[in-house]
């Protein structure tokens, strides 16, 4: 995902406002999008094919970032290429970036996110060489033995890098990612968790990793709905994507059948509402499913779990992993005969009930590209299915799925 390169186009200076640019010149539209930015940081993107170019920008120092997406626009198999000083900058955000990229809706909303992912590590970086006076070492290490050394999953050298482990009242384990700067305990050490909501901690002066860990304690319990809510469907479906979801994961897509699955974004603060839906699928099997969850939303009922819910309203029962192996309802792609094709799975299917041939998007997408009896309107492709010949529509966007 993030890469050494060199960007060789060097963007202008905008004057300080801020702006960030993304188009879609293959399409013929663009879109422009400000937003306001501290003078210590700018984010900038210029037009440059489907690689864009880009500049942050600091009082000493300016790094440039070339992000390539591929040819279907999706944002969470885009590339990220820099200068190999940024590259060690960013190394310990790496994990952070790949979550940026999956979860972010759009190219602005990653490059907001990245400003502040590059302004943290600048910052961490920059005061690693400030010396840190006595009272630091000392301080740190009483809220460390207050705490309890059982609670500390790794300290670095430096005494910089804090992870703190918790469990929650279901027995599942979290950890907490501590970066202190050198006025820690006067200012408040950036945290870094893997939930889907923003964590915030209340601090003053006189806090220490004590009250961290508290206020870590609480918001765990604070999900703990949501947590159920997932870990239930990951045990007693077969969750097609992500395929290693990670906790702060909102999204499912879930197998239905051969070829056909269900997306759902669960609000991790309201876990047993009614999620968002998207069917994924040929017309003629997916069309009865949204019916019936069209006529059975009244059915909902926030007292019962979400899957059972799911269940309920769409009166079907989710293939099962204690009967049914993945093969048995997964179907490779018909162009690149693969099922896992960078992290993604086959989300288009032929409509033809006779045919049902699924592709990856990706695949389809330049299939039909190639094809001289295709056309195109703006993000719509006009084609035919590579096996029966039948029309097949795509539409190639940078929802997240």
């Amino acid at each position: 995902m993030l890469g050494a390169g060199r960007c060789r186009r060097r963007p202008r200076s905008n004057g300080g406002r801020g702006a960030v640019r993304h188009d879609t010149a293959r399409h013929g539209a663009i879109w422009r999008a400000r937003r306001p930015c501290s003078a210590s940081a700018r984010c900038c993107c210029l037009r440059s094919g489907t690689g864009r170019p880009t500049r942050a920008s600091s009082p000493r120092r300016d790094f440039h970032i070339r992000i390539l997406l591929p040819i279907d626009f999706q944002l969470k198999n885009a590339r990220i290429e820099c200068s190999w000083q940024l590259k060690k900058i960013l190394h310990g955000y790496r994990h952070i970036l790949k979550q940026r990229l999956h979860s972010c809706p759009d190219l602005v909303s990653f490059m907001v996110e990245l400003k502040t992912i590059l302004e943290i590590a600048l910052k961490n970086t920059e005061e690693l060489h400030i010396p840190r006076p006595p009272e630091y070492y000392s301080c740190l290490v009483r809220d460390l033995e207050i705490l309890g050394w059982n609670k500390v999953a790794y300290v670095d050298t430096s005494l910089t890098t804090i992870k703190l482990k918790a469990e929650d009242s279901c027995g599942r384990q979290h950890l907490i990612t501590l970066k202190l700067n050198a006025k820690y305990p006067t200012e408040p050490p950036d945290c870094l968790v893997d939930f889907p909501v923003q964590f915030a901690i209340s601090w003053m002066p006189q806090n220490s990793l004590i009250d961290i860990h508290n206020q870590f304690l609480a918001a765990l319990e604070s999900l703990k709905e949501f947590w159920d809510a997932m870990d239930e469907i990951d045990g007693k479906t077969w969750v097609l994507e992500p395929e290693n979801p990670t906790r702060s994961a909102t999204i499912r897509r879930i197998a239905i059948g051969n070829n056909v699955s269900v997306t759902i974004e669960v609000d991790p603060r309201h876990p047993n509402m009614l999620p968002e839906c998207y069917f994924l699928g040929a017309d003629h099997v997916v069309n009865p499913l949204r019916t019936k969850l069209n006529n059975n939303m009244h059915l909902w009922d926030p007292k019962i779990s979400l899957l059972q819910n799911l269940k309920d309203v769409l009166e079907i029962d989710f293939p099962s992993r204690a009967v049914l192996e993945e093969s048995d309802f997964t179907k490779d792609c018909g162009i690149c005969y693969a099922y896992r094709l960078d992290g993604t799975t086959p989300d288009q299917v032929c409509d033809d009930a006779r045919c049902g041939q699924p592709f990856h998007q990706a695949c389809l997408y330049e299939w039909l590209q190639g094809l001289p009896s295709s056309r195109q309107s703006f993000n719509v492709i006009f084609g035919e299915c590579p096996y029966c010949n039948k029309p097949l529509t795509l539409k190639s966007s940078m929802k997240k799925l």
